[in-house]
C-alpha cells in the first residue's frame, strides 16, 4: 500500500483462517476487521496478528451485543484498549467505548432484532464515526433504508462482507483515498471522515452470498443459539464472567 492509493477495507468479518486470508487477497483486500462473536479481545488481537502479513493487516475489533438476547443492538467497535462484554445497556457499552475513545461503527442498523434503530444513532450521533450502508445479508429495502439513516443524519458510510462464511469475505468493501498500514491508521481514517467508496458485487455472486449468509443465520439462532446458551454455560462475553473482575456486575443484564 503506497501513498495515493485506495486502501481496501472489508470492515467486518466473523472468520479467521488461511482459507480467509487466500480469500482476501484474490479480492484485491488490503484490511480485514476480525470482530468473532463471544470472543474475549485479547484472544481476537492474538488471532487477527497471527493472521497479518505485509500484504494483509488484520484488526482486531469487538461486536458487542448489547441489551438482552431477545432485543439486542450489536456495535462494532475498533481500537479498544480493554474488552468489553456484551449483555450490557447500550448507554453502557457506548460510555464504555467513549472513555476508550474507541472508534464506534454502526453495521446492519435495523435489521431484524439486532441491529441500532434509527432513533439510537440519532442518540449517539456525535460518538458513531460511521453507519453501514450496504450490507449482503440485507434485501435491497434493507440497504436503502440504511443508506437514508446515513444520509440523514450526515455520517459518514462503510460497508462490509459481514462474513460469517469464508467465501464471503471481499463481496463488499470500503476502499478509503488513505494509505492504513495500522489499527490506529483504520481508527484514523474513521476519525476523520476519509474520503472513500463503497464497493460491492450486486451481481450473481452478492446474491448467492446472501442465499449462503441468510442460511447461516438460521443455524445461528436455532441449534448454534441452544448449544451455546444452553449447553456450553457461561459465555467467554458474558458480563460475569470472571476475566472481567466484576467490572461490569451493576449493569449485567443476565
Amino acid at each position: 500500500m503506497s501513498d495515493g492509493e485506495a486502501t481496501r477495507v472489508d470492515c467486518h468479518v466473523k472468520v479467521l483462517n488461511e482459507r480467509v486470508v487466500e480469500r482476501a487477497r484474490r479480492a484485491g483486500l488490503d484490511v480485514l476487521v476480525y470482530a468473532p462473536h463471544f470472543t474475549r479481545l485479547p484472544e481476537i488481537r492474538q488471532q487477527a496478528a497471527e493472521y497479518s502479513s505485509d500484504d494483509l493487516l488484520v484488526v482486531p475489533a469487538r461486536e458487542v451485543f448489547t441489551g438482552t438476547w431477545k432485543h439486542r443492538k450489536h456495535v462494532l467497535a475498533i481500537g479498544l484498549s480493554e474488552p468489553v462484554p456484551d449483555f450490557i445497556p447500550l448507554e453502557a457499552a457506548m460510555a464504555e467505548f467513549e472513555r476508550q475513545d474507541a472508534t464506534v461503527l454502526a453495521p446492519h442498523p435495523e435489521f431484524a432484532n439486532v441491529s441500532l434503530a434509527a432513533e439510537d444513532i440519532a442518540t449517539y450521533r456525535e460518538a458513531i464515526d460511521a453507519v453501514e450502508i450496504f450490507n449482503p445479508k440485507h434485501f435491497p429495502w434493507h440497504n436503502r433504508r440504511a443508506r437514508d439513516i446515513a444520509d440523514h443524519l450526515e455520517i459518514a458510510p462503510f460497508t462490509s462482507s459481514y462474513a460469517h462464511l469464508p467465501d464471503s469475505v471481499g463481496v463488499a468493501c470500503t476502499a478509503f483515498d488513505a494509505t492504513i498500514e495500522s489499527e490506529a491508521d483504520l481508527c484514523r481514517a474513521f476519525a476523520e471522515d476519509t474520503a472513500r467508496r463503497i464497493v460491492y458485487d450486486n451481481g450473481a455472486t452478492r446474491l448467492r452470498t446472501t442465499a449462503g449468509e441468510l442460511a447461516h443465520l438460521v443455524y445461528e439462532n436455532t441449534w448454534e443459539k441452544i448449544d451455546r446458551f444452553f449447553l456450553q454455560g457461561l459465555e467467554p462475553t458474558h458480563p460475569r464472567h470472571i476475566a472481567y473482575d466484576g467490572r461490569f456486575e451493576d449493569v449485567a443484564l443476565y
